[in-house]
């Protein structure tokens, strides 16, 4: 790797132990001086290995000039006589940096360094602050919306506790908004919010309150571009507000997918240390450490045949998943409890749903469900399909006239048709739904769960907590589609018209009269859609994908890194 020149080098002191410090545009590193011995292996990033720090500046969050604590003033009384200039008097400066723990968790952690010199302090704070406005992406100010019931109702206090420090430790300025009902974010977002002021906008609660700032954001950004939201043919806008999320919900499923955990102090900091758009030289710096912009994320569409219904980012459940949401809804009193044992009711109930599935599949190098290609910081299969986005930017799209060739109908009894647009990983599925699915490809992976036994369909479900693959199942099938249709039996004609396959004008006319007369039982019972959380009442409906259309303050899952000796990045 190309060696970066220094910027600063100086022998300061750390816990009165002597380091040499060097900070170039990429890195601030120290090493013990007493350690004779240099270590030339691999080291884990972050970690401390034989006396060697390494910190990326674009994860450093502040630096504060601090008073020295040593007792060397005139106070009158006996003093000890300075052996070694680090036990005279001195001048200090704190950095706050982000560190690595375990379960991709991170915590703000501190380093203070003693100077002999007044000057030489105020150098180094001086030229860690210019590094840091050098990265001109990271948040200077935020539109906060916090959730006071959701999850354990504990959205006010993890934000009040945890996360304002932070942020105010990065000098970063927010304005609070205590939401009072259901949709109060995304009717002010819509509405009122002066968005021009903010770099961002942060909520604090679970799925539910990041699903009403999305869906004001967008609608937002579609409204003042004078898109359509009512055709399922219009291309959206992306949004060009960055999106924070705070963990205080029941089950977090949109940040655990995008972060990798569900802790509000790790969330914090990956709105803070948002990686920098600043000059080229510096991009070029820092190109090693940095593991990319913020977070890209796909979203659907969904409508049904009078317009626009609502948007999703994580789960379309119909079946098993959307009469667990529809009964846990009656239970509402009974908190997070109450998913697990509606859980339960929905799968002793055993129902299933009969109907057709029509889909467009994903073409392209987009892997499939089952590729085994998770979703990481940097992942080649999001970045193509950026790349592919800019390419087509100024084609016009394929018509769905022009596409009903590819389609695929599926016709059948299902306990349940799930659309992952991620993994929907939480804690109680480390894997989620589905393991391989992608944020950014454009895609969502439909997975359909076929009429078996109770002991069968309880093996399926296990397997989304163990290692097993579980899509390996004959009764389950899983596509990669950018677009797909669901119509329950008793409108499938109606379907097989929208998909040009030729129907009898006498089933038509039967299939009206199952609709309006359901006592003659040629009907069976109609589930509802479980939307990132909420209740679709509406059965048949049609989604597609929009790719990368909202941007989160967030860099996606990171592997556990390894890197080179932090002194390999330093000029000699």
């Amino acid at each position: 790797m190309e060696k970066q020149s220094r910027l600063l080098c100086s022998e300061l002191c750390v816990q009165r132990r002597p380091y040499e410090v060097t900070l170039n545009c990429a890195i601030l590193a120290w090493k013990d001086r007493q350690i004779a011995k240099k270590h030339t292996g691999r080291a884990i990033y972050g970690a401390v290995k034989a006396g060697s720090h390494c910190v990326p500046v674009c994860e450093i969050i502040a630096v504060q000039e601090k008073e020295d604590d040593s007792p060397c003033k005139d106070t009158g009384k006996w003093q000890k006589v300075p052996q070694s200039p680090a036990d005279s008097c001195q001048h200090a400066f704190t950095v706050y940096y982000v560190e690595r723990t375990r379960q991709r968790c991170w915590r703000c952690s501190n380093v203070t360094f003693h100077c002999s010199e007044h000057s030489l302090c105020l150098l180094w704070v001086q030229t860690i602050r210019e590094q840091l406005a050098l990265l001109t992406n990271r948040p200077k100010s935020l539109l906060v919306y916090i959730n006071p019931y959701g999850g354990k109702q504990r959205g006010k206090q993890i934000y009040d506790h945890k996360v304002a420090p932070i942020f105010s430790r990065a000098s970063i300025s927010t304005d609070v908004i205590v939401t009072e009902r259901t949709n109060h974010a995304r009717d002010h977002l819509k509405t009122e919010a002066d968005l021009k002021k903010y770099d961002g906008v942060v909520c604090v609660g679970g799925d539910g309150m990041f699903s009403e700032i999305m869906h004001g954001l967008v609608s937002r950004t579609q409204q003042e571009a004078g898109v359509d939201e009512n055709s399922v043919e219009e291309t959206l806008m992306p949004c060009g507000v960055r999106i924070g999320i705070i963990p205080a919900g029941s089950t977090d499923c949109i940040c655990y997918a995008t972060v990798g955990s569900n802790d509000p102090v790790t969330s914090a900091l990956h709105i803070i240390v948002a990686p920098s758009t600043g000059s080229r030289r510096h991009q070029q710096c820092i190109l090693a450490f940095s593991t990319g912009d913020s977070q890209p994320m796909d979203l659907c569409s969904v409508h049904n045949e009078d317009g626009f219904l609502r948007y999703s980012v994580s789960l379309l459940g119909y079946g098993f998943y959307g009469d667990v949401l529809t009964d846990s809804e009656r239970k509402r009193w009974m908190g997070p409890a109450r998913y697990d044992i509606s859980g339960v009711k929905t799968f002793l109930s055993h129902r299933y749903y009969e109907g057709t599935v029509s889909f467009l599949p994903a073409e392209g190098n987009l892997g499939t469900p089952r590729d085994k290609m998770q979703c990481r910081t940097g992942c080649s299969v999001c970045r193509q399909s950026s790349s592919d986005k800019l390419v087509s930017k100024n084609e016009d799209s394929v018509s769905d006239a022009e596409c009903q060739d590819t389609w695929t109908v599926i016709r059948g009894k299902f306990l349940a048709i799930n659309a992952a647009s991620m993994s929907c990983a939480c804690p109680r599925t480390p894997k989620g739904l589905s393991p391989s699915a992608h944020l950014a490809d454009g895609t969502t992976d439909l997975i359909l769960v076929r009429k078996c036994s109770r002991l069968d369909f309880l093996r399926h479900l296990l397997r989304h907590t163990n290692k097993d693959d579980q899509f390996d199942h004959s009764f389950v099938e899983v596509y990669r589609v950018r677009r797909f249709r669901f119509a329950p039996r008793y409108q499938e004609c109606d379907s097989e018209v929208d998909l040009r396959e030729s129907g009898a004008t006498g089933k038509r006319f039967l299939s009206q009269i199952c609709r309006e007369h359901r006592a003659c039982g040629c009907m069976p019972s109609q589930s509802n859609w479980n939307c990132d959380g909420e209740i679709l009442p509406h059965t048949a409906i049609q989604v597609r994908v929009h790719c990368q259309l909202i941007k989160l303050f967030a860099r996606g899952i990171e592997e556990q890194p390894v890197f080179e000796d932090p002194y390999a990045h330093c000029a000699i």
